[in-house]
Formats: C-alpha cells, sequence, structure tokens
C-alpha cells in the first residue's frame, strides 16, 4: 500500500482542522481557573471523551496491539480494570477534590499536609512526564509517522511535541479537552475501522473465534510469568490503575475543570463505559494477525 498526496492532503487538513479548531473553542479565556481548569465549565460528555482521549494515545494503539499479538484479550485487564477504577474515582475520590478547589493534585497534598508534600509530588511527577510518558507518546507517535509516510523518527518526534505544545500552551485545558474530543473520536472510529476490515479479511467473525484459539482467554493461569490473575484481580494492579485515574495530574485536571460535581461524575462513568469496549477494537487487530497467517 501506498500514501499519494491526496492522503498527505487529509492527514495535514485534519491536524490543521483539530489545532485550529481547539484554538477558536478556548479564544475567550481571561482567568487563571480559565487556562487552567476552562473556566470550571466543563460537560459530562467533554469530560468522558477527553479522559479516553488522553488515555489512548500511539502506545496504546502501538502496544496493546503488540501485546495481544503476544498475550491476547488477556492484555485487556487493564482496560477493564480501569473501568473499575474510574467508578471508584467518581464517588470517592473526586467529590473530595471538588470541595478542596484545587487546580492540581500536588496542591491537593498541601491541602491535606503540607507544602513540602506538594513539592516532593510536583517534582517527581515532572520528572516522570518529561523522561517516561512523555517520552513514550512521542517516540510511538513518531515511529507511526515514519511506517505512514516515511518521516524520520527524529523529526517526527519535534513535529509531534511542537504541534502539541503550541495548542496546550496557547489555548489551556479548553483547547486540550477539545484537541481531545476530536482526536479521541477519530481513534475510535478509525479503530472500529480497522476491526470491521479485519474481519473481513478472515472471512467473518466466526471465523475469527474458530482461529484465534486460547488468545481469546482473559484469565491466565496464577503462575504466568508476565499475566497472573492473582496480580489482576487482588494484587498490586490496582495500586498504579488508582494512582493514574485519580491522582494523576495529566488525567484528574478533565474532571477538576468540571461544571458541577454531577457533570464530572457522569463524565467519568461515560469514560468507563468507552473503556469496556477499547480492548475490542485495538487488541482485536493484534490477534488477527496470527489468524490470518494461518488461514493464508
Amino acid at each position: 500500500m501506498t500514501f499519494g498526496i491526496v492522503d498527505l492532503i487529509a492527514f495535514v487538513g485534519f491536524i490543521a482542522f483539530v489545532i485550529g479548531f481547539s484554538l477558536y473553542a478556548s479564544r475567550k479565556e481571561e482567568t487563571g481557573e480559565d487556562y487552567f481548569l476552562a473556566g470550571r465549565g466543563l460537560t459530562w460528555w467533554l469530560i468522558g471523551f477527553s479522559l479516553i482521549a488522553s488515555n489512548i494515545s500511539t502506545e496504546h494503539f502501538v502496544g496493546m496491539a503488540g501485546r495481544g499479538f503476544e498475550l491476547g484479550l488477556a492484555i485487556a485487564s487493564y482496560e477493564w480494570m480501569a473501568a473499575v477504577t474510574l467508578v471508584i474515582v467518581a464517588f470517592f475520590f473526586l467529590p473530595k477534590f471538588l470541595r478542596a478547589g484545587i487546580y492540581t493534585m500536588p496542591e491537593y497534598l498541601e491541602y491535606r499536609y503540607n507544602t513540602t508534600a506538594r513539592t516532593i509530588m510536583a517534582t517527581f511527577m515532572m520528572l516522570a512526564y518529561v523522561f517516561v510518558a512523555l517520552a513514550t507518546v512521542l517516540y510511538s507517535g513518531a515511529l507511526a509517522l515514519e511506517a505512514i509516510f516515511g518521516l524520520d523518527t527524529v523529526l517526527g518526534i519535534w513535529l509531534i511535541g511542537l504541534l502539541a505544545g503550541f495548542y496546550t500552551v496557547y489555548g489551556g485545558l479548553k483547547a486540550v479537552v477539545w484537541t481531545d474530543l476530536l482526536q479521541g473520536a477519530a481513534l475510535l472510529l478509525g479503530g472500529l475501522l480497522v476491526t470491521v476490515l479485519g474481519f473481513q479479511a478472515l472471512g467473518g467473525v466466526d471465523v475469527f473465534f474458530a482461529q484465534a484459539g486460547d488468545k481469546l482467554h482473559t484469565v491466565l493461569p496464577w503462575d504466568h510469568p508476565e499475566m497472573p490473575w492473582v496480580a489482576v484481580f487482588i494484587g498490586g494492579l490496582w495500586i498504579p490503575n488508582l494512582f493514574y485515574w485519580g491522582l494523576n495530574q495529566f488525567i484528574t485536571q478533565r474532571t477538576l475543570g468540571a461544571r458541577s460535581l454531577e457533570e464530572g461524575q457522569k463524565g467519568i462513568m461515560l469514560a468507563a463505559l468507552l473503556k469496556l469496549l477499547i480492548p475490542f477494537i485495538i487488541v482485536f487487530p493484534g490477534i488477527m494477525l496470527p489468524s490470518s497467517t494461518r488461514r493464508k
């Protein structure tokens, strides 16, 4: 498959539309609350899609599909655990955060403890974002651009970083959530399209289920070296899940900008619903690859 000038125009046009629309939506910011929390006026559907879009970036589509190829549907445990975690965040964490009126998660530590606790968390999270999370997202996104358009990896990293940094710094949280809405919808629809086309290429859903075999097991043995069911259901995976969805500034900031507690809770519940569906449009294509190979 080759990509021509029409494909390039469509890609660049979509990026330009997303950035332009998000900057237009954030044009009336006047205060710090407007900039960092979108004026605390976010509705539930914006919050829900923004939570998911901020989570399912390139490392999801590249990484989870690859793990689906190796481990099968069991890798979806991370997604389904997240749905349960989101419910906990909605009804136990979020009311406390909104009642405190905080802007950031490190600020909540100062609210509960002292300035030292806030500084430690802020420093640690900044280092983690720059050297772990951000590096992974930029690199995996650049790999996708290299595979599709032949763009140099380093150039792709700079391109993604500069574009994302531009609309984030200029437009604040409101620009980010609108960008998340548009890109998240495109990602979900694109993933669904890939799954449907994969089923067609294999000859139907029945053929896929017949050929996938044990790749569709969602629970692996207790002594499995990577994903034992003990760790999944009652083990340490709950700790990073609760942190990621409930105490992670990158994620939680969307809920802090909710118009009300009810709007924030409904947005989180929408994200939990989408989390239940995501494995089928991300992991299934990864499982299909060995199935299609066997068919040939």
